[in-house]
């Protein structure tokens, strides 16, 4: 066999594409082979980061003080508070198992830290991390356990955590000294940093096709394996515990009490900043920067309403960012999919014995009738089967034979 390159066949001579050998390696029962298209996740990333530029200088036209001094430094809290919300909903929703519960639980931990931060930081936040890990290592053996979708699992872990929330019934005040303006620029540069190296370790092909591993690619109801039921339950519970820290965050940095609320409004926010920065409803997909610019894109965005004497709930920003995320959604699963071979697109062939499929199809290369055929044609005139032919009667002649 001859080669072209230290360590790899010359395609060329054995007819074999030379995408199909780079993909050779990639089972098809997770997704479709082959690298996944990063173009449009720049090109939205760019609009991203135009609209960001035209909102900021928007808000400098109207109140240019709110990007300085010690407003600053509170528009970066939100900025890291409202960005642990979406990186926790972008986690589970890189997944294929979005965290619905990521509100309420934000909620909760904000009045946790209310009523016992009078006690220090560290003994109000080790509790609450504590109790938000097995939380989501519950949410998460139900949902690779019993293998139902993480949406319903999670809808129905915010139901008991809003049942928690509603035994109280007023605002509880922050208890402590607890200001994490004083270290907000840091507290920014480390989310940035999270949010960018998470994207760009997310892009890689093996990581992109190894966390995208519990998103269905035949029967949604189909197990996925162990590594995808690892991979989802871990992202599960660093979603959860994210969440419990983005609202340690938001009650902290907030400048009036804690107000008992179901926290459903925090979770469309927040899956929908998450879609809005480019991640796709179905799983998998993803980009570098967008996370970190729409994040910056909605905090903005609020700065400059109420700056404009106008207020925007948490309900239309979160469903408007909805709206948009699936049009996103739409665009990175036409456009981020990995190039089809010449020919027909690969197709994936299901395994109904919980095998690992051994092969897949590859694209043909013209209809079956153009073959040439491996045994000659018959010719249209067949002679009669000599088996018939009258010297092989070995019996006694018929009755009405002696005449002819």
């Amino acid at each position: 066999m001859a080669y072209d390159q230290p360590g790899r066949a010359a395609s060329a001579e054995q007819g074999v594409p030379t995408a199909v050998l780079e993909n050779v390696f990639d089972d098809p029962t997770h997704g479709e082979p082959g690298r996944d298209r990063v173009a449009v996740h720049v090109v939205w990333e760019l609009l991203l980061l135009l609209a960001l530029a035209g909102l900021a200088y928007l808000l400098w036209q109207v109140d240019a003080d709110a990007l300085r001094g010690d407003r600053l430094r509170t528009f970066l809290v939100d900025v890291v508070a409202l960005g642990l919300l979406a990186l926790a909903a972008g986690l589970s929703l890189r997944t294929a198992a979005v965290n619905l519960a990521v509100g309420p639980v934000a909620v909760a931990a904000g009045l946790h830290l209310a009523e016992q931060g009078d006690r220090g930081l560290q003994e109000a936040l080790v509790p609450a991390l504590a109790v938000a890990a097995l939380g989501g290592l519950a949410l998460a053996l139900a949902v690779v356990v019993l293998h139902v979708p993480g949406w319903a699992a999670s809808l129905a872990g915010a139901a008991g955590v809003i049942v928690w929330i509603e035994q109280r019934t007023a605002p509880v005040a922050l208890q402590g000294d607890h200001d994490p303006r004083a270290v907000a620029v840091r507290l920014f540069a480390g989310f940035a940093a999270v949010s960018v190296l998470a994207g760009l370790f997310g892009a890689i092909r093996a990581v992109r096709r190894l966390v995208g591993r519990f998103r269905p690619v035949v029967d949604p109801a189909r197990r996925r394996g162990t590594v995808a039921a690892v991979v989802t339950a871990t992202a599960l519970v660093c979603s959860t515990v994210l969440a419990m820290l983005a609202g340690a965050l938001l009650a902290a940095n907030g400048t009036g009490p804690v107000v008992p609320a179901t926290g459903l409004d925090w979770t469309v926010l927040a899956v929908g900043v998450a879609m809005l920065g480019g991640t796709s409803a179905y799983g998998r997909r993803g980009g570098v920067l967008g996370t970190l610019l729409a994040v910056s894109l909605v905090v903005v965005l609020l700065a400059w309403t109420a700056a404009e004497g106008r207020t925007l709930s948490r309900w239309a920003v979160g469903g408007a960012a909805l709206a948009v995320g699936l049009v996103v959604t739409r665009l990175v699963e036409a456009y981020g999919r990995p190039r089809a071979a010449p020919g027909e697109p690969v197709e994936v062939v299901p395994v109904s014995d919980g095998s690992i499929s051994s092969g897949w199809t590859l694209a043909r290369p013209g209809p079956a009738d153009t073959w040439t055929p491996a045994l000659p044609t018959p010719a249209t005139d067949t002679p009669p089967d000599p088996w018939e032919a009258p010297r092989w009667d070995t019996g006694p002649g018929r009755w009405d034979d002696r005449d002819r």
